[in-house]
């Protein structure tokens, strides 16, 4: 017995390699120093549990698990390379474009067409502030975004160039897709992307062809240089002369000093807790607890960044504001704030303008949460992994 006791300490010990090293040169594993005692996903996990859980009800244990889960993609076709070859390419692959091909037949025609009704209770709305004199957006059908059937979780290709160097489609969250198709571009205009990195609905809000000028500022340097080479991969250098285009790495927050009541649109797609991002990768998550006053600063800079952009746009003019996040403190409430700010200290009047008809045309595609107070949300679900996307648009009147 005693012997079969000593053969187990020498396995044992053999298995610690550390016995076969001298004693002067171990060194003790610090723990600490190379792994974080908590996890920055696991951080912002649990900020998840406590506050969307309260927020969100019932519904928050069905979108936790779907933000957990793989997400779905959609691929933005590039009108400025050879389309007609990579749409063929996505149908065969089962993809369906979701602008183009919207729920049920004539749907985007009801959409279109004059006295569309855009809400069921209009008095509901007109408690929250919500105004039904903001014409509805008529989509912009040349944007393509393919997508593979609620369900199927299969995976798209990379993009390939074509004979002149142009990538065949841009792969994206299908959901960022809405807040360009929200801004209703028309021909002619001039349209300010306030925090235009990485460039996914900059691309977008290309592909509409519409657009006279467009200015795309990200206040982070490197950033901007990502921009400028996915701009580089997808556009002709043509349209990216600068009478047609200016890209800026400007503090967003100073354009209503900068260029006042100047454009036609303003796409206001502000930094975030990036939810989905915060549960999945360590790896620049705004969780890690030296970011932690950075984080709590958000809705500050949300709302200075939102009131920017209300200042930049013309009267007449339309802002969309747009987050990647659940939260209402980063969503509603800088709506909110941004409104009461830009009457009393700027005298400027503003109608947000009800989404309720793009939830409509596109619930087949995407989950949307069923009566927001302002704005639209569409949440992650098992079926439709797209999202968090949250979107409001506001119309300045004077």
């Amino acid at each position: 017995m005693a012997a079969l006791m000593d053969t187990r300490i020498l396995l044992r010990k053999i298995k610690d390699l550390r016995c076969l090293t001298p004693r002067r040169n171990r060194v003790k594993a610090k723990w600490a120093g190379s792994q974080p005692k908590y996890p920055a996903t696991n951080l912002a996990l649990q900020n998840f549990d406590a506050t969307y859980s309260l927020q969100m009800g019932e519904q928050w244990p069905s979108v936790r698990v779907s933000m957990l889960c793989e997400q779905k993609y959609g691929a933005l076709v590039n009108n400025f390379s050879t389309p007609e070859g990579v749409i063929a390419d996505l149908q065969s692959q089962g993809c369906r474009d979701f602008v183009c091909q919207p729920v049920g037949v004539g749907a985007l025609e009801r959409l279109q067409a004059p006295g569309f009704p855009l809400h069921d209770n209009p008095s509901t709305l007109e408690s929250v502030g919500v105004s039904q004199d903001v014409a509805p957006p008529r989509l912009r059908t040349n944007i393509k975004c393919f997508v593979f059937p609620r369900g199927d979780i299969s995976r798209f290709k990379p993009s390939r160039p074509d004979l002149y160097g142009m990538l065949g489609y841009y792969l994206m969250d299908a959901a960022s897709v809405l807040p360009a198709l929200a801004l209703d571009v028309q021909e002619g205009h001039s349209v300010l992307d306030i925090c235009a990195a990485p460039g996914g609905k900059t691309l977008a809000l290309l592909q509409t062809q519409a657009i006279r000028f467009l200015c795309v500022n990200d206040i982070s340097v490197s950033r901007t240089y990502r921009l400028q080479r996915v701009l580089n991969s997808y556009v002709p250098k043509e349209l990216l002369a600068e009478e047609r285009m200016r890209i800026t790495s400007f503090d967003g927050r100073k354009w209503g000093e900068i260029e006042r009541d100047t454009f036609d649109r303003v796409l206001v797609d502000v930094p975030c807790t990036t939810d989905r991002h915060s549960v999945m990768e360590d790896e620049n998550n705004i969780f890690k607890r030296a970011r932690t006053k950075e984080r709590q600063r958000l809705p500050q800079l949300q709302t200075e960044l939102l009131l920017a952009g209300i200042e930049a746009v013309r009267p007449g003019g339309q802002v969309l504001y747009s987050t990647c996040s659940l939260s209402q403190l980063q969503n509603e409430y800088v709506v909110e704030r941004a409104m009461h700010l830009a009457r009393e200290e700027h005298g400027i009047s503003l109608q947000v303008a009800d989404l309720r008809p793009i939830t409509r045309l596109f619930k087949d595609t995407f989950y949307f949460a069923p009566d927001p107070h302002l704005g639209q949300l569409v949440l992650p679900h098992l079926t439709a992994n797209f999202g968090p996307i949250y979107m409001c648009k506001l119309q300045r009147l004077n």
